[in-house]
């Protein structure tokens, strides 16, 4: 589902293309889409992203740094989420529903468009470009 590293060939990984939905570019009109640049950037400052795929889709990586609450408990834990911060929140990839998914639950609970990133690249672009993970339970 996700980019896989091949254990014999370090550095390379395999993207199933085969599933989901291509999602939209934004998310929601007041959220504004980074890609991986902002996204370094914005774990370099300290500042929050959130991985909110369900652990059954972690496949063991994710990116470091990062904070794990799965989609579907985003809402009952919005209160591990600090509202005068930018956010980020990803998911697998371009295709996967979660992350949108996520943002929509959080803007229906009135949680800050303004504080909500959505970084839509997601793991597969992510490993694709070969930048780095670290384990999904680190």
């Amino acid at each position: 589902m996700v980019p896989r590293y091949l254990t014999d060939q370090t550095g390379l990984a395999v993207v199933d293309v085969t599933w989901g939905q291509i999602q939209p570019i934004q998310v929601s009109e007041e959220v504004q889409t980074v890609g991986e640049l902002e996204v370094m950037d914005h774990l370099g400052k300290g500042l929050p992203v959130v991985d909110v795929r369900a652990p059954d889709t972690y496949f063991d990586k994710s990116i470091p740094g990062t904070i794990k609450i799965p989609h579907t408990e985003i809402v009952d834990r919005m209160h591990e989420l600090d509202r005068t911060k930018e956010t980020i929140f990803f998911c697998n990839g371009p295709q996967c529903l979660q992350s949108p998914s996520a943002i929509r639950k959080l803007l229906d609970a009135g949680y800050p468009a303004e504080k909500i990133l959505y970084y839509r690249g997601g793991m597969h672009d992510w490993v694709t470009l070969g930048l780095p993970v670290t384990k999904g339970n680190e």
